[in-house]
């Protein structure tokens, strides 16, 4: 009998770097964990901003209370489960850059777009007295880069991610 199960194409390479796992609250290290299984099972060979954004709604309820309610976020996990079953076919292959300033390029596994995310997390929950990134660091760095993969599913969604950066930005204790 032949096996139905389709073969899985090798990982992407892993970031082992230490500087970039210590910066992460285990609940975002979860997040990564989930994107880089997300992105292997995809079949894409770098983790992007859409894989991080599907993983953070999957996992973090912080991040699911920053939507404006319900059925935004039920269009945004519509979306996001159509890309996995052949609405991201078109991003397959192809590394995600959306023109932000890439601020560490040589992370391995990761597209440019979702390393200055990750970078721009930091930075943000540095700038609220947090030693460590959370979810809502990531999704305020996600939807203040216009051009990333994660802000065209939202925007596809009928989320304004402007709008959803300002919304966590005024929240008590947030990005």
């Amino acid at each position: 009998m032949q096996n139905r199960t389709p073969r899985i194409p090798q990982q992407p390479a892993q970031n082992h770097r230490a500087e970039f796992d210590a910066g992460l609250t285990p609940e975002l290290a979860a997040v990564v964990t989930g994107a880089r299984r997300r992105a292997l099972r995809d079949g894409d060979r770098q983790i992007d901003t859409a894989h991080l954004l599907h993983s953070l709604i999957e996992s973090d309820p912080e991040v699911r209370t920053a939507f404006d309610g319900g059925p935004q976020l039920a269009r945004v996990l519509g979306y996001l489960v159509q890309r996995s079953i052949g609405y991201g076919l078109r991003w397959q292959g192809a590394v995600e850059g959306s023109g932000a300033v890439v601020a560490d390029a040589g992370v391995e596994g990761w597209s440019p777009s979702a390393t200055s995310a990750m970078a721009d997390a930091y930075r943000r929950a540095r700038s609220t007295g947090c030693e460590r990134a959370g979810g809502v660091h990531l999704l305020a760095a996600l939807a203040a880069d216009r051009g990333c993969r994660a802000v065209e599913v939202l925007e596809r969604a009928g989320v304004d991610a402007a709008l959803l950066g300002d919304r966590i930005a005024e929240a008590p204790g947030r990005a």
